[in-house]
């Protein structure tokens, strides 16, 4: 199963950064997926070892779910005051969680690390 469209938002929007160049579409993005279009709160949060890594949330100058995702994952990864800034090594072995403030109530997704160097034991 691929990863949802959130998730792939907030992976790229740190992937941003990190490669020092634009690659999100979000022109295309908001065509494609109009709820993108939609103010929900949301809160993104980084884990390294099943540890929290760092943390935003949207605030009401969100204008969308799309910008409300690409600022949170860029905060998250590297403006958390209780942590230094993501390095690429950290960002391919981290897993991301979105929390959406729906009004049908809170939806949580959580992504796994694009890479992993744990070894899995040999039996």
């Amino acid at each position: 199963m691929g990863r949802s469209i959130l998730l792939q938002l907030a992976r790229d929007s740190i992937a941003e950064v990190l490669e020092a160049q634009r690659t999100i579409d979000r022109a295309t993005l908001l065509e494609e997926h109009p709820l993108l279009h939609v103010h929900i709160s949301s809160t993104l949060n980084i884990y390294l070892d099943q540890k929290l890594r760092g943390s935003a949330s949207s605030d009401e100058s969100c204008p969308s779910l799309l910008e409300g995702i690409v600022k949170n994952a860029k905060r998250a990864a590297f403006e958390d005051k209780n942590f230094k800034p993501l390095s690429t090594s950290e960002y391919l072995d981290c897993e991301i969680e979105i929390v959406l403030d729906t009004p049908d109530g809170v939806i949580s997704q959580r992504d796994k690390p694009l890479i992993s160097d744990k070894k899995t034991p040999k039996l």
